[in-house]
């Protein structure tokens, strides 16, 4: 039975890093004593034992151990043997390109798909949808595949951001971007704003938090899905 959860955000503005999520990661990890991090998206150049050190100060406040990815001789084989995961946030295409170019898109995806505890903020979110091609990062570098584990029949775009009136920025909008995909792709988008997150437990797909999410589908008017609402019908 799959459980994981797709967060827009580690962290909430004036908060600490996972705090707003910790009584959803109390039951999502509920029984699980150690998790695995993967720490490559390494946001703002992080190293990957600092990153480690900083989500297992996080864990550690509801009692569970963190190992780094990294710091495993055999990646494939700490995977499998995982109680469960936790993927960071940062850079999506540095992320996507350190898990295909090791081998490891898919054996994560197997794992949680079997059932074992998973949690991604951001990046880490990314990586759940169908593809990466809805994120907002900077292509820094160029990942073998932008395709992901497709743990939900859609695409995310975290820390979505709506037009703010007045403000004189000429750049595209989230929204904009987002239309510009599906002139290409039919995937559905979800626009996931800032103390968001998707939570899955089995057949149940659930927009969780307490704002709305921008629905994005091709060929359609984008429309707001209200906090609680079921998303198992976004295909």
């Amino acid at each position: 039975m799959k459980h994981f959860i797709l967060a827009s955000t580690s962290t909430l503005y004036g908060e600490n890093y996972l705090a707003y999520l910790q009584p959803a990661m109390t039951t999502l990890y509920q029984g699980v004593t150690e998790v695995i991090f993967v720490p490559f998206a390494r946001p703002g150049g992080i190293s990957h034992d600092d990153y480690t050190a900083r989500a297992a100060a996080a864990f550690a406040a509801i009692g569970i151990n963190v190992r780094g990815l990294h710091t495993f001789a055999d990646p494939v084989a700490a995977i499998q043997a995982a109680q469960g995961f936790f993927t960071g946030g940062g850079n999506t295409f540095l992320l996507v390109k350190q898990l295909h170019e090791q081998g490891l898109m898919s054996v994560l995806k197997a794992a949680v798909e079997s059932g074992k505890p998973y949690m991604g903020c951001s990046a880490g979110s990314n990586i759940g949808g169908i593809s990466m091609q809805t994120t907002n990062d900077m292509p820094i570098v160029y990942p073998p595949s932008f395709d992901t584990m497709g743990l939900v029949p859609f695409n995310l775009n975290p820390h979505y951001l709506d037009p703010i009136p007045g403000v004189q920025h000429m750049g595209e909008t989230r929204e904009t971007r987002i239309g510009e995909f599906h002139t290409q792709h039919s995937t559905p988008v979800v626009g996931l704003r800032e103390g968001s997150w998707i939570y899955a437990k089995g057949d149940t797909l659930t927009l969780a938090g307490t704002l709305s999410a921008r629905i994005f589908e091709a060929g359609k008017i984008p429309y707001e899905l209200e906090a609680g609402s079921s998303l198992a019908t976004l295909r």
